[in-house]
C-alpha cells in the first residue's frame, strides 16, 4: 500500500499583523528612551546638589563656628588704658541687665553690707527673674548684691534702690549723676534693674559700660561676687535661696574663666560686660546686641586679648 504523507500548511502571511509588531516595537522602544533619559536627569539633578553640599566636616566646623553678630562690643586693657578691640563702641544700645552694675556700684558706695534692709511692697510686682521676695522680709545688703550679680535678680534691686534713696525714682537719679560723674556721657537709666520700659527710654554704649564697670571692679566684694557660680543667702528669718549664675562660661571648663554681668530682653538680645587676667593685666570686655554671645566673646579674646581659650 503506498503511503500518504500529509504536509501540514503554512498558514499564509499576515500583512496587518507584522505592521503591528513592528509598531508595538517601536513604542516599546521609545518608552525605554524616555525613561533611560528621565533616569539620567534625575541622577544629574542628584549629583548637582550632592557637589553643592558641604561634606560633613566642612558641616560640623560651620556648626561650630560661632557668629560674629553683635552690634557693638569693647575689649580693653584696663591696666594700661589701652583698647584692643571695638565694634561702634558709642553706639547707643540696650543695656538690659548689665545695668545692675551700675545698681551694685551705688550700693556699694552708700550702704554697709550688713545692714538689714526691709522689701517693699514695689518689688513683689517686678517681672522675673526675681527672688519671689515678700513685703516685710529682710535682708542684708551683701546678700542682696549677690541676688542681682549672681542670679540678677530684678525684685532685689528694686529693694535696694529703695534701701539707698527711698523710692526708686529717685535712685534712677543717683544712678545718672554717677554715669556722668565716670564719663558715661551716652548713657540714660530709666530704672534698676534693666527691665523694659515703656517709653522712658534706657541706653548705654559698650564704652560707657566698660567705664562703669571698671569702677565697680575696684570694689573687692564686686570682684569676689561675680565669680560665684552658687550663692545661698537666708533672710533674717531663716528663709533660704539658692543663687545660681547666668555666666554660663564659669561652668564651661574654658581654660580662662571670665567673670562679669550677664544680660537679656527680646529686645535688648544677649548682653555681658566682664573681666578676666591676661598675664597680670586686667582686661574688660563688653558686647551687646549679640545673637551667640559667648562665641563672639570667646573669638575676640582669643585673637585680640593675647588669651588662647
Amino acid at each position: 500500500m503506498a503511503r500518504v504523507q500529509i504536509r501540514r500548511a503554512e498558514c499564509p502571511a499576515n500583512p496587518g499583523r507584522r505592521a503591528r509588531d513592528r509598531a508595538g516595537l517601536r513604542s516599546r522602544k521609545e518608552t525605554g528612551m524616555k525613561l533611560f533619559q528621565k533616569t539620567a536627569l534625575v541622577l544629574l539633578f542628584v549629583f548637582a546638589v550632592s557637589a553643592l553640599r558641604p561634606c560633613p566636616a566642612d558641616a560640623k566646623k560651620a556648626k561650630a563656628k560661632p557668629a560674629m553678630t553683635c552690634k557693638s562690643a569693647i575689649l580693653s586693657n584696663s591696666t594700661k588704658g589701652k583698647r584692643l578691640f571695638g565694634k561702634d563702641v558709642d553706639r547707643k544700645v540696650l543695656p538690659a541687665s548689665t545695668v545692675k552694675v551700675v545698681t551694685a556700684l551705688i550700693v556699694l558706695e552708700r550702704l554697709p553690707l550688713d545692714q538689714y534692709v526691709t522689701v517693699g511692697l514695689a518689688a513683689t510686682y517686678v517681672q522675673p527673674t526675681k527672688l519671689d521676695l515678700k513685703p516685710g522680709e529682710q535682708y542684708r545688703v551683701r546678700d542682696l548684691l549677690y541676688a542681682i550679680l549672681v542670679k540678677s535678680a530684678n525684685d532685689a534691686s528694686v529693694v535696694l534702690a529703695e534701701a539707698v534713696a527711698g523710692s526708686e525714682e529717685k535712685f534712677v537719679a543717683l544712678m545718672n549723676k554717677r554715669a556722668k560723674q565716670l564719663g558715661a556721657r551716652n548713657t540714660k537709666f530709666a530704672n534698676s534693674n534693666g527691665l523694659p520700659t515703656k517709653g522712658r527710654g534706657q541706653y548705654t554704649t559698650a564704652y560707657d559700660m566698660y567705664l562703669i564697670f571698671r569702677k565697680a571692679l575696684k570694689h573687692a566684694f564686686f570682684r569676689e561676687a561675680i565669680k560665684r557660680k552658687y550663692k545661698t543667702i537666708y533672710s533674717k528669718d531663716g528663709r533660704k535661696i539658692v543663687l545660681k549664675s547666668h555666666n554660663k562660661i564659669l561652668f564651661s571648663g574654658w581654660k580662662k574663666e571670665i567673670y562679669g554681668k550677664t544680660g537679656y530682653t527680646r529686645a535688648a538680645g544677649t548682653c555681658f560686660v566682664g573681666t578676666l587676667d591676661d598675664r597680670g593685666n586686667t582686661l574688660v570686655i563688653g558686647v551687646f546686641g549679640c545673637a551667640d554671645r559667648w562665641g563672639y566673646i570667646k573669638r575676640v579674646v582669643s585673637k585680640y586679648g593675647g588669651v588662647g581659650l
